[in-house]
């Protein structure tokens, strides 16, 4: 009994579908890298979906086979710039100093990158402004793991400095975990303000007036706040 020959037509080898999905996931590098720089370049607010998809030399409609909506697009964008957030913690999150001075080392150096990186606070300002709910209806479940797995890493190193105050009895904190959220959120907000510039007060008039803002006030207002809630006062 003879042994037949395989046809002709047979299925590709498997190789195939690796160089293709490895292209698929350059080309969702490239539209990353677009939009990182659209917003470093104009702010968020400004860097359209079609925008987007002229930097990189494709049409909209591809973007969107990429990344299920414009909130994964900017969730997988704010990835970026928490990594590197997370590498300008670090070198405060020094076990060798005292608590309250890794604190401050840590809101400083948060403070400085937002300042450095509005898109960066515009970003996280834009998902934060989301329901939860409605942002786990707008991102995948691959990309909500991955956008918490780069929050949990900065948050870390905040978590890490309350956990160990309140070990000594430097602090007094009941939730470290909750408070990082906390601190994380107020920073974004300040660097917002510190972005606009302009503070607004009641004149004696009873007319609203505006005054300019210092950064150096702002982060002072930010350590207080930070040690003074670190320390249950």
């Amino acid at each position: 009994m003879s042994v037949s020959e395989p046809e002709a037509d047979s299925p590709a080898p498997p190789a195939v579908r690796p160089r293709t999905a490895e292209r698929r996931a350059e080309r969702s590098r490239e539209i990353v890298a677009a939009t990182r720089a659209l917003f470093d370049e104009r702010g968020v607010r400004e860097a359209q979906i079609e925008d987007i998809a002229r930097a990189v030399g494709i049409n909209r409609a591809i973007i969107y086979r990429h990344f299920s909506s414009k909130e994964e697009l900017f969730a997988v964008t704010l990835l970026g710039y928490l990594t590197e957030l997370d590498a300008a913690l670090a070198p405060g999150d020094d076990p060798d100093l005292g608590a309250a001075e890794r604190l401050e080392l840590l809101v400083r150096a948060f403070f400085g990158y937002g300042l450095e990186h509005p898109a960066f606070v515009d970003c996280a300002q834009t998902l934060l402004r989301r329901r939860g709910t409605e942002l786990m209806e707008e991102v995948s479940e691959d990309v909500m793991i991955r956008l918490g797995t780069g929050m949990s890493a900065c948050l870390g190193h905040v978590v890490g400095v309350l956990e160990d105050g309140t070990r000594t009895g430097d602090f007094a904190v009941a939730d470290p975990h909750l408070l990082a959220n906390v601190l994380y959120t107020q920073g974004l907000g300040a660097l917002n303000l510190a972005h606009l510039q302009l503070s607004v007060r009641r004149h004696i008039s009873g007319l609203p007036v505006v005054d300019p803002v210092g950064t150096d006030d702002l982060l002072a207002h930010l350590l207080r706040g930070a040690l003074a809630m670190a320390r249950g006062a």
